[in-house]
C-alpha cells in the first residue's frame, strides 16, 4: 500500500509539475489573439471606416496638446528675451490652432467627446513655464515642450500606419507635419538636452538595440549610392530641406479644414 500511495504521489507531482510549465506558454499563446480581440471588442463601425480605441484616444490627445501648447507658445512670444524661443512659440500657436481645428471637425463627425481642459500635467508644466524666468524659463519652455512633442510623435506614426479609419489617417497625416515642424523649431532654439531624452528613453526601453558595432579604427569604406536605374524623368521634389539651414521648418502647408 506505501508502494502504491508513493507512487501516486510522485506521479501527481510529475502531473503538476508539467502543468506548471505548460501554463505559461498556454497563457502567452493565448495572447496572441488578444490583441485582435481588443481591437474587435474596442471598435466601432463609421462611414469612413472602422474607429478603434486607439483612433479615439489619438483625437484627445491631439486635442489636448492644442489645450496647453497654445498658452504656452502665446506666453513665449510675449516673454521670450530670444527670437528663436518666439519663433517657435509662433509654430506652437499657428500649429495647434490650425489642428484643433481639424481635430474638432473630426470628432464632431465620428461622434467623439473631446475634453475642454488640459490634463492635470499639462497644467502643472503651464505653472511651471509661468513660474519661470530668463534662461531658466527658455530651458524649460524648450524641454518641456520637445520631450511632449517627442512621445506624441510615436503615437502619431502608430495610428498612421494602423488605423482603418478615412478621417483619422487624414487628421494624423496633418498632425505628422505640424509635430515634426514643432519640434524642428525648438530644436532650433539650442536648449534642447538630448542628453536627459536619450536617457529617459533608455529607461524605459524593453529590447536591446541592433545594428553595426561602434566605430573604432579606420574608417569604414564609403557605401555606394543608391539611386535608380537608367534615366528615369523624375518630376517629385525631396520632401527635406537643407540640413545645413538652421533655421529651417517642416512645410505644413495643407488644404482648408473640411
Amino acid at each position: 500500500m506505501r508502494r502504491i500511495n508513493g507512487t501516486a504521489l510522485v506521479i501527481a507531482a510529475l502531473v503538476a509539475t508539467l502543468g506548471a510549465l505548460a501554463f505559461p506558454i498556454w497563457s502567452y499563446a493565448d495572447r496572441s489573439g488578444t490583441g485582435q480581440a481588443d481591437l474587435n471588442a474596442g471598435s466601432v463601425a463609421t462611414p469612413w471606416g472602422p474607429l478603434s480605441a486607439t483612433d479615439r484616444d489619438f483625437l484627445v490627445k491631439v486635442r489636448l496638446a492644442g489645450l496647453w501648447e497654445i498658452p504656452a507658445g502665446q506666453q513665449a512670444m510675449e516673454r521670450a528675451p530670444t527670437r528663436a524661443v518666439r519663433a517657435a512659440g509662433d509654430h506652437l500657436v499657428v500649429g495647434h490652432t490650425d489642428l484643433d481645428a481639424r481635430v474638432r471637425s473630426v470628432a464632431g463627425r465620428l461622434g467623439v467627446e473631446l475634453p475642454n481642459q488640459p490634463s492635470p500635467q499639462q497644467q502643472g508644466w503651464l505653472r511651471e513655464l509661468t513660474a519661470a524666468r530668463g534662461k531658466d524659463y527658455e530651458n524649460k519652455f524648450a524641454n518641456l515642450l520637445r520631450d511632449s512633442h517627442g512621445k506624441v510623435f510615436a503615437l502619431v506614426a502608430q495610428v498612421r500606419h494602423t488605423t482603418r479609419n478615412t478621417l483619422v489617417r487624414e487628421l494624423a497625416t496633418d498632425a505628422n507635419q505640424t509635430v515634426l515642424d514643432h519640434i524642428t523649431m525648438l530644436e532650433n532654439t539650442g536648449d534642447v538636452d538630448f542628453d536627459a531624452i536619450a536617457n529617459e528613453a533608455a529607461g524605459t526601453a524593453t529590447a536591446s538595440p541592433t545594428g553595426p558595432p561602434p566605430p573604432g579604427g579606420a574608417p569604414p569604406p564609403l557605401p555606394s549610392p543608391a539611386g535608380p536605374s537608367g534615366s528615369p524623368v523624375l518630376t517629385s521634389r525631396p520632401s527635406a530641406g537643407s540640413t545645413t539651414d538652421p533655421g529651417r521648418s517642416i512645410n505644413t502647408d495643407r488644404p482648408e479644414t473640411w
